[in-house]
């Protein structure tokens, strides 16, 4: 039996995501070049970019799953960051150079819980000039590390908890739960801000992504290449806000051939709703293409054997 399921990792692609608990000092990139050690030709990604500063939730996506990342950087994210008031830098971390800003007034805890509220809802953040957000084709970190202004437009973004944890100044600590494409670095600025000062992020830790979060996550260290494939989250995890429908086994077969279903089993539903097969695993994203006909727009893989119909 042991022998059978060796042989079942070693042939079948993996498809799912790996919750990585990030360690601090490795790029996101350098998560995945070690998590695509573990098997040969093991193709993987990321969904949502680390900055070598911060530690906690990475998902890694594998094999077809690569092309859900879309739906799990959609997530909400949580996050814990600490924030060294009266002290500021280009980067807007402690990364870059920091320097400390003459008489840097000291907000009171009363002044920083009534500047958390005017930056909770949805607000207009201006990315951070190093950041990987491109500028006419290119990284808008290539622009500012060459020393050329980077002015990114300000954007809408949703906060939809800012707690402090801790204040012992400088130190302010923040629990901050938001929206995909919020920069936590840019938060503890405008709040800074907001106040007359200036800060610069000394720590972060991502405690979520969605449902993936910090405290089942994996120590990278962990991850042995004899037991990775027990560690797989299966790809529903990243569609579980969609409807879903059960596909009998010719439903499934029309959909990997290409071809478009039809009925009204769908009725009332969105544009995309999540198909599930025989085993009640993610068989395919379904897309409308009209009142009754629906594509998949991605598809796990093979269709299960007629036998196990």
């Amino acid at each position: 039996m042991a022998i059978r399921r060796l042989h079942t990792r070693l042939t079948m692609t993996p498809c799912g995501f790996l919750n990585i608990d990030k360690p601090r000092g490795m790029t996101s990139r350098d998560v995945v070049n070690r998590v695509q050690r573990l098997g040969r030709r093991l193709k993987a990604g990321h969904a949502g970019t680390l900055d070598p500063l911060a530690t906690g939730v990475l998902v890694v996506c594998l094999g077809p799953a690569t092309r859900l990342a879309p739906y799990v950087q959609a997530m909400r994210k949580e996050y814990h960051a600490t924030f060294l008031l009266g002290r500021e830098s280009p980067t807007e971390d402690v990364e870059g150079p920091v320097t400390l800003q003459a008489q840097a007034p000291v907000p009171s805890l009363e002044q920083l819980r009534a500047a958390a509220a005017a930056l909770t809802g949805e607000i207009q953040q201006r990315p951070p000039a190093f950041s990987a957000l491109k500028v006419q084709g290119r990284r808008a970190y290539d622009l500012a590390r060459a020393g050329k202004t980077v002015d990114l437009p300000p954007r809408p973004v949703t906060i939809y908890r800012l707690e402090i944890q801790r204040y012992e100044y400088p130190e302010l600590e923040l629990r901050i739960e938001c929206s995909a494409g919020t920069y936590v670095r840019s938060l503890g600025r405008d709040l800074a801000a907001s106040l007359g000062t200036v800060a610069v992020m000394s720590r972060l830790t991502r405690t979520a992504v969605g449902s993936f979060r910090v405290e089942d996550a994996i120590v990278l260290d962990r991850l042995d290449s004899h037991d990775w494939f027990e560690c797989l989250v299966p790809p529903l995890r990243a569609v579980e806000a969609l409807p879903r429908v059960m596909l009998r086994h010719e439903e499934l077969l029309r959909l990997q051939r290409g071809q478009t279903i039809v009925g009204d089993f769908l009725a009332g539903a969105g544009e995309e709703v999540a198909a599930l097969g025989p085993d009640g695993q993610l068989a395919a994203i379904l897309s409308r293409r009209g009142r009754r006909r629906w594509k998949a727009v991605w598809k796990a893989g093979q269709p299960p054997s007629a036998t196990n119909r």
